[in-house]
C-alpha cells in the first residue's frame, strides 16, 4: 500500500474513532488541548524553517486549511466555532512569535487532557487527523505529535508514531 493511502486510511480510522467517542469529549480541558494540538500541527506543517530557531510564519493557506478542518470536524462541534478558532489562533500566534518558547506553553495546554486517558488519546488522534488531512503527515508534524504524546503520558508507538 502506498504511503499516501496509509496516511489517508490512518486519518480516516482516527476520525471514525473520534466520532464514536464524541459524546465523551465535551470538557474544557479537551477543547483547550485540541486547539493547542491543532496549532502545533499547523505550525509544524505550514512553516518556514525559521521556526526551529525563533520566530517564523505559517502560510496563510495552512492556517486557513486547519481552521476549516476545525470548523467542520464533527467531534469539535461540541464547542462554539468562534471560541475554537480564537483558541487555535492564540496558540498559533505563540508558536509564530517564538517557536521554542511558544511550544512549551502550547504543550502545557495539550497536557491539560492528561487526567482523562480517553481525552488524551482523542487529542493525539485529532493531531493525526489534522496532520494527515492534506495527505502528507510529514516528519515535522509527526515530531510535534510525538512530543504531545510525551506531554500526555502516552506511548507514541500506540499511534504508529
Amino acid at each position: 500500500m502506498a504511503l499516501w493511502d496509509r496516511i489517508k486510511e490512518s486519518a480516516s480510522q482516527m476520525q471514525n474513532q473520534l466520532e464514536a467517542k464524541k459524546n465523551d469529549l465535551k470538557s474544557g480541558a479537551f477543547r483547550d488541548a485540541s486547539m493547542a494540538m491543532c496549532a502545533l500541527v499547523a505550525a509544524a506543517g505550514g512553516t518556514s524553517h525559521a521556526l526551529s530557531s525563533g520566530g517564523g510564519s505559517v502560510a496563510p493557506s495552512e492556517r486557513q486549511r486547519v481552521a476549516q478542518l476545525i470548523s467542520t470536524n464533527d467531534v469539535l462541534r461540541n464547542f462554539p466555532a468562534d471560541d475554537l478558532r480564537r483558541r487555535f489562533e492564540e496558540n498559533l500566534d505563540k508558536l509564530i512569535a517564538n517557536f521554542a518558547f511558544g511550544k512549551v506553553s502550547v504543550l502545557q495546554e495539550v497536557a491539560k487532557a492528561k487526567k482523562k486517558p480517553a481525552e488524551a488519546r482523542a487529542v493525539i488522534q485529532i493531531g493525526i487527523v489534522i496532520g494527515g488531512a492534506d495527505g502528507d503527515f510529514d516528519q515535522n508534524e509527526q515530531a510535534v505529535v510525538r512530543e504531545a504524546c510525551f506531554a500526555l503520558g502516552l506511548p507514541p508507538h500506540e499511534f504508529d508514531l
